[in-house]
């Protein structure tokens, strides 16, 4: 595929995102820090929130295994995911997170097992999409070209 039509690509894919509610305006002040001093910018912040959602999921998921749900340390982990998604722009994340964090001030464990579905859900989908974005980006600059800016989106 020609660099242009690769960066087509990448635009249309990037509104779709915002479009659908999956990413906001953080994600495009990551890009912005991107440059060719650190290329890899976007590349490792999200790889990092990656690894953080899957300890913050299993740790999520542990916490409401327990008899009696233990629903400070249940909130903590929430914010704490809702913080995660909401630094790289996982809109749609961090929206299930303020939900779950007013379920867990009503110590409503019903409902915290129904939003950590969600939030398993929503953040299965933000990861599969941003995994796409990244290939292409990847495959932008393999191809010798730059990538275009997302500002306009927000």
């Amino acid at each position: 595929m020609e660099v242009d039509q690769l960066q087509r690509s990448f635009l249309e894919y990037s509104r779709l995102l915002f479009h659908e509610g999956f990413l906001d305006g953080q994600f495009s002040q990551l890009q912005l820090l991107q440059d060719e001093s650190n290329p890899d910018f976007v590349l490792e912040v999200v790889s990092l929130f990656f690894e953080d959602s899957e300890r913050l999921l299993n740790d999520l998921t542990i916490a409401l295994d327990q008899q009696n749900v233990d629903f400070k340390k249940l909130d903590a982990h929430v914010h704490q995911f809702k913080g995660s998604s909401s630094s790289i722009g996982a809109q749609r994340v961090k929206n299930v997170c303020i939900a779950f964090r007013n379920l867990c001030d009503e110590q409503n464990a019903e409902g915290c097992l129904r939003c950590l579905q969600q939030v398993k859900q929503e953040y299965l989908l933000v990861k599969t999409k941003l995994e796409a974005l990244l290939r292409l980006e990847q495959q932008i600059v393999a191809a010798g070209g730059a990538i275009p800016m997302l500002n306009e989106f927000c």
